[in-house]
């Protein structure tokens, strides 16, 4: 299994307005693509600005095929369209990681 960990920061008090962009124009499309994610959640302390979530994958062929398929969504598009309008966020970082053997992590979709 190989999980896109993904952080991103808005420019302060944009955190909100953002999310719920994203809830209205991209959660579809990303998760009829991707699946459901593991995790997609917002800071309780630290940077207040601050979100991340968690994508699951079979291995990198599967990521790279799903990620493919995202871009090529005329839906998601038009969420990077408003996105961009937004001009919400501020910084991205991704990770790709694997589990350890000794916890087991639901399966990817």
């Amino acid at each position: 299994m190989l999980l896109d960990v993904r952080t991103y920061v808005t420019k302060p008090g944009k955190l909100n307005p953002h999310l719920a962009l994203y809830e209205k124009y991209g959660k579809a499309p990303q998760s009829r693509i991707l699946g459901v994610p593991l995790a997609f959640l917002k800071t309780e302390t630290g940077n207040i600005n601050e979100f991340v979530h968690i994508w699951m994958f079979k291995d990198a062929g599967d990521r790279e095929a799903k990620r493919a398929a995202l871009w090529a969504d005329a839906e998601w598009l038009e969420y990077v369209k408003h996105s961009g309008e937004l001009g919400a966020l501020e910084s991205q970082e991704n990770r790709l990681m694997t589990p350890v053997e000794f916890y087991d992590c639901p399966p990817s979709s």
